[in-house]
């Protein structure tokens, strides 16, 4: 059995990733296999910043290869439009508690109206898909959904005064109504897809498969209860939807999983010599083993924030910091990057190099690095 410890597994992802940036294509990013999180100001423009070489600018939101929807655990993800297809096909759940594991929060709620978590989600499916027809904000929808569905799966808001649909209930039920996000829209604003197709209830198992292995592929090896996590299902839920074709191996002693095609590369990584700025929710620190990405439970604290998550700072194969950037007027990006431990200067210089390449893309022509 192959033994690796953490320093070989962070090179194979950070190889995995992209983060190389010998990609020129933004489609071709293998980060898009999965799907690239943009929850926070310009997470996926700045994820393909550091994965892209050239100018990744006007990004995903203007290539029409790309399509913006609530997919994997709710979260909004930037999908190529030709696979939209195949992840709404993956997100049916495969049974009751899958189903009711993706509701997250809201499962008492959905427990109290009397309702099974699969009703739920496909009731408030087919009221999305009934009042999104054109473009619309989100808090218009869900003002009109709660209309079309029973009383226990919506709340009276007190800021606005309306009753709103459950909101993570909204999130993972808009995907199966065949309903996607504008990009870059402030408020959150929907729109039908432009070929919705049917309302598919019926599980699918082989691609809810392809999801699993699509995490293993560039956040592997990683053990089912990470795959688990990064799905949104139970434990035991991820066992149904387990990949055939996978090796185990041990990081560190402790075991964990692979596709069998990927371990060429685990076993023999390129030097992970790169430095990079890792925004909040990059998927190379949505690996659901934190303690692989960073040992140290301290640090941990400064990476994963509860509110406010920073950026990751990348450097010579592990996160070696972190880093925020404020604006300053229209034309000034301020950066404050709080390394771990001092930083080489060959390092220091590179971090400075992708901080003018966050503020080239987010179309600021001036900035500032500081070094606490």
């Amino acid at each position: 059995m192959l033994e690796v410890d953490r320093e070989q597994v962070l090179a194979y992802r950070i190889a995995a990733h992209g983060l190389h940036r010998e990609q020129t294509d933004p489609a071709a990013a293998a980060v898009f296999d999965l799907g690239l999180q943009d929850s926070m100001r310009d997470t996926a423009l700045l994820g393909l910043a550091a994965r892209v070489d050239g100018d990744i600018t006007p990004g995903v939101w203007d290539d029409e290869r790309f399509v913006l929807a609530w997919t994997h655990r709710g979260a909004p993800h930037f999908h190529r439009r030709a696979e939209l297809d195949a992840i709404r096909a993956a997100l049916v759940p495969l049974d009751e508690k899958d189903a009711m594991a993706r509701i997250l929060w809201q499962r008492k709620q959905v427990e109290d109206a009397g309702m099974s978590a699969k009703d739920a989600l496909f009731t408030a499916a087919k009221a999305i898909r009934e009042v999104v027809t054109g473009t619309q904000t989100k808090g218009t929808v869900s003002g009109a959904v709660t209309k079309l569905i029973p009383d226990g799966l919506s709340y009276a808001c007190r800021g606005c005064g309306v009753v709103h649909i459950y909101e993570q209930l909204m999130r993972v039920a808009s995907i199966h109504a065949g309903v996607r996000l504008e990009a870059g829209a402030t408020p959150a604003t929907l729109a039908p897809l432009e070929k919705r197709g049917r309302l598919k209830t019926a599980p699918d198992v082989k691609a809810a498969t392809r999801v699993v292995e699509g995490y293993l592929r560039i956040n592997g090896p990683a053990a089912p209860g990470d795959a688990a996590a990064y799905v949104g299902t139970t434990r035991a839920g991820v066992d149904a939807m387990w990949p055939d074709d996978l090796v185990e191996v041990r990081v560190d002693g402790k075991k964990a999983f692979l596709p069998e095609d990927r371990v060429p590369l685990l076993e023999n990584p390129p030097e992970p010599d790169v430095v990079r700025l890792l925004p909040p929710l990059d998927p190379f620190v949505q690996a659901r083993d934190r303690a692989v990405v960073v040992p140290d439970k301290a640090r941990q604290k400064e990476v994963w924030k509860i509110l406010g998550s920073p950026g990751a700072l990348l450097a010579d194969g592990e996160i070696a910091g972190v880093w925020r950037a404020k604006a300053s007027g229209k034309k000034r990006l301020d950066f404050t990057v709080t390394p771990f431990d001092a930083l080489r200067p060959a390092v220091r210089k590179a971090a400075e190099e992708e901080a003018a390449r966050v503020a080239a893309a987010r179309k600021f022509p001036d900035h500032t690095v500081t070094f606490p």
